[in-house]
């Protein structure tokens, strides 16, 4: 096998357990809820802890990595990744789950966006790198879409804790291959750290995400400080950890903003789908996760095409296409009820699974594209990050309006907005104005 091949391979394991976390808990949370005496709060803070601690480390993971060297870094994220999981599944409270989770998060934030600077640094041909891009998207979307159906049939079979023994043997394997084959890299001259910056990022996410979940006024204004803050401090430093620069490219721009929208889309729909099923219509985990089925496997095949198109013809036909499969689906989920035919929801789940593998390559190479090769490991964690953001913000928003006892229906159509916010910017980042906008790599690096 081809070096190059063998260490997107194994990049893409350590990528493929991380997605595979973020969303095979969510079939476990009505049987974690039981287990721990949690309520919605609780469960929603199980999923959002690992998000958004794992969304605000990224960056830093990504810029340390280019200093002290991408390999080191990787290998110690797998480390504590795989303690981290294996510590999940023997919490005795739902408090502790939610600290060990936040364990695994510090792991896993060393582990994405290191390892697209390692595939972005080893294939440095720009349509190779097109194309490894394209399979890391892939994998990605796949490893999120897989997630609730793998973890319905092991909660069924062995229970919730079973999830987290997962990721042991897949990371200890990761951590061998990553020995044995991945050269050690870093950054010519790796920028300085931030530690302002990095504080203002922690405390943005975290208080915007428990405000949003608690439904605190006072604490969302700390964001809102937060986020004045970031804006006042970056500009000025020569080093930024927000390279604020970036977004001057409309494409660029965009792309953050679609990983947002589609993230909150795909992290609210896990959420409210898990209580639909397992709670309204009384499904076994098992069960709840083979209805999902369809949407993992419109996943697989739509995830390798959106992939071909976006080498060949750019990101807008896959960008449209995912903005309207997310609206339509969402519209379509918005009438279900407990006696709803099963038959209608697997049509809502074949076209949002069309949607979620078709957007997730043209984000990823959107907003990879045009950053300096250099600051890999920065330039690829404010993609990640993105992501994650969204992932968090689309589970607080949907169960606080669980806890708040809005009509399901409403629920859906703020999915749904959300889904249609993701075909506004794909049409507007993809217009010649404003791809003009994007910047050669060595202008943004200057």
């Amino acid at each position: 096998m081809e070096a190059k091949v063998r260490i997107l391979l194994i990049c893409c394991l350590s990528l493929f357990i991380v997605g595979l976390d973020i969303t095979v808990v969510n079939v476990a949370l009505p049987a974690i809820g039981r287990d721990l005496d949690a309520g919605v709060s609780g469960l929603q803070w199980t999923v959002d802890a690992y998000t958004v601690v794992m969304a605000s480390l990224l960056m830093f993971s990504g810029s340390m990595a280019d200093r002290i060297g991408r390999k080191r870094v990787f290998v110690a994220g797998l480390v504590v990744f795989s303690v981290a999981s294996l510590l999940c599944s023997v919490a005795p409270t739902v408090g502790l789950l939610v600290a060990f989770r936040m364990l695994q998060a510090t792991g896993a934030s060393m582990l994405n966006p290191v390892a697209m600077s390692i595939i972005t640094n080893t294939f440095t041909d720009p349509r190779e790198r097109a194309q490894a891009v394209g399979v890391w998207g892939a994998v990605f979307g796949v490893s999120m879409a897989l997630g609730p159906v793998l973890g319905g049939t092991v909660v069924s079979a062995i229970g919730w804790r079973s999830i987290f023994w997962l990721n042991v043997p897949v990371g200890v394997a990761a951590i061998l291959l990553t020995l044995r084959f991945i050269p050690e890299s870093r950054a010519p001259r790796a920028r300085r750290f931030d530690p302002v910056g990095q504080v203002l990022v922690v405390v943005l996410l975290a208080t915007l995400t428990f405000g949003i979940i608690e439904r605190t006024w006072g604490v969302l204004a700390v964001s809102a400080l937060a986020v004045a803050g970031l804006l006042r401090y970056e500009p000025r430093r020569d080093e930024p950890l927000i390279e604020l620069r970036f977004f001057r490219s409309v494409p660029f721009a965009s792309a953050i903003g679609i990983s947002v929208a589609a993230f909150a889309t795909f992290g609210g729909f896990l959420f409210l789908n898990t209580l639909y099923l397992q709670g309204a219509r009384g499904l076994e985990p098992v069960e709840a996760g083979l209805a999902t089925v369809p949407l993992a496997l419109m996943t697989v095949l739509a995830a390798p095409l959106s992939g071909r198109i976006v080498g060949r013809r750019g990101p807008r036909i896959p960008l449209v296409i995912a903005g309207v499969s997310f609206t339509i689906a969402c519209a379509m989920l918005a009438q279900v009820g407990p006696a709803t035919p099963i038959a209608q929801l697997l049509v809502a789940y074949v076209i949002f699974g069309v949607g979620f593998g078709f957007v997730n390559a043209p984000i990823t190479n959107a907003a990879v594209s045009g950053m300096p090769r250099a600051q890999a490991g920065v330039a690829a964690a404010i993609a990640t990050t993105s992501r994650q953001v969204g992932q968090a913000l689309g589970v607080a928003v949907a169960g606080a309006l669980v806890t708040s006892h809005v009509a399901a229906s409403v629920q859906w159509w703020t999915l749904a907005a959300c889904g249609a916010l993701v075909l506004l910017l794909g049409l507007i980042g993809t217009t010649g104005r404003a791809l003009a906008t994007a910047p050669a790599p060595e202008a943004v690096a200057a």
